[in-house]
């Protein structure tokens, strides 16, 4: 039976992918808890109700639990304990078994390569002999990564050369690594796909991403690549979430190295690439995200215009607060998205900028322009 408006969402995270699922929720007539260690967190801001304990304090998940009609997430590191225990209460979607694959690197890779799906080649490595052995076999370039608790860059160490694994080994600070191949792609796309529990699917335009010291930097929609990459990269997120029987969102990042594609990573729920949506599509990843966890037809994710995102770090705190009339000034077309975040540090996310154009490559030139009137 779906979860008609009027019920409670509950959310596990407090951060700005929260905050902004908490809008559409609440825009649909749906009531919102969110569960965060921090009081006053991003979703809690618009939230109707926010609940403040650790991620591993079962019986506080209980608690939320019983008050709340299904469970969704937009943060990964929850304890495996505490989502079972949530989940005996009441649904979770996208499942704990799909959050477990998606959030661990080995147990991601593994999954794709164990279901034919394209991905680096890799090792799994638990020391540095075996980091020495994993680099012999693959051939430098490699990223080393950690296995899990890894984002926007952290826990992730390129290695050129065999003389400073020691060091590459401390920096990465795991117990469990994944070796990886260095792939010299093109462009980093990403496809956002909807599944609900009767299989139906759904996904947006694909989109050009653009990192800098690991974090994502810009996209831009559509991405500048053939009518043939983009079915196949439509096709390939499909795909996966179909194998993985997720309810809810889908993120699948991507490699295109020439007219093959090469999957980089998967997130089970809205992701920053996925931003633009809210002001260029028919239908935002965070309302379809609602609605497929809801079990509610998917929306209509059609583009309505190019478009481009660029996110908006702390770094431009660090002197004193930007200029936002002056951003908002550029061009009329821009918008503004600050997350609520009461601490900005540098690296750290504290909002976006979205600009509409006639083509994608106008529209980052333009949100480009307005960022940098902030500095």
């Amino acid at each position: 039976m779906p979860i008609l408006p009027g019920k409670t969402i509950g959310i596990l995270g407090g951060g700005q992918l929260g905050r902004m699922f908490a809008i559409a929720a609440r825009r649909m007539g749906y009531r919102v808890h969110a569960f965060d260690p921090t009081n006053d967190c991003p979703t809690g801001q618009v939230a109707d109700h926010e609940v403040n304990a650790a991620y591993d304090d079962i019986r506080a998940a209980e608690r939320f639990a019983r008050d709340v009609d299904v469970v969704t997430f937009e943060f990964e590191n929850v304890p495996a304990e505490t989502l079972a225990a949530i989940e005996r209460i009441r649904p979770v979607h996208p499942s704990p078994h799909v959050l477990d694959t998606c959030r661990h690197r080995l147990h991601e890779k593994d999954f794709l390569g164990g279901n034919g799906f394209p991905v680096a080649d890799y090792r799994a490595v638990r020391n540095v002999d075996e980091l020495s052995r994993a680099v012999d076999e693959l051939g430098a370039p490699v990223i080393l990564k950690s296995a899990d608790y890894g984002y926007d860059g952290k826990g992730q160490v390129r290695i050129d050369r065999t003389e400073n694994l020691d060091i590459a080994w401390s920096t990465m600070g795991r117990p469990l690594g994944v070796t990886e191949k260095v792939v010299p792609f093109d462009k980093e796309i990403s496809v956002i796909c909807a599944r609900t529990s009767t299989g139906e699917t759904s996904c947006f335009e694909p989109g050009e991403n653009v990192h800098v010291r690991g974090i994502l930097d810009t996209t831009s929609v559509p991405a500048a690549i053939s009518t043939k990459t983009r079915a196949a990269a439509i096709d390939l997120a499909i795909a996966i979430a179909k194998s993985l029987q997720v309810v809810g969102l889908l993120a699948v990042e991507m490699f295109v190295v020439g007219d093959t594609l090469v999957v980089n990573e998967l997130a089970p729920r809205p992701h920053n690439s996925g931003h633009f949506s809210f002001d260029a599509c028919v239908t935002s990843q965070f309302e379809q995200q609602l609605r497929a966890v809801c079990g509610l037809p998917l929306g209509d994710p059609a583009l309505l215009s190019p478009v481009a995102m660029a996110n908006l770090l702390g770094d431009l705190w660090q002197i004193s607060e930007p200029d936002w009339p002056r951003a908002l000034a550029v061009d009329p077309r821009v918008k503004l998205h600050l997350y609520g975040k009461q601490q900005a540090l540098l690296g750290r996310k504290m909002g976006h900028l979205t600009a509409i154009a006639q083509t994608s490559s106008e529209a980052r030139k333009l949100v480009l322009r307005a960022r940098e009137s902030l500095a």
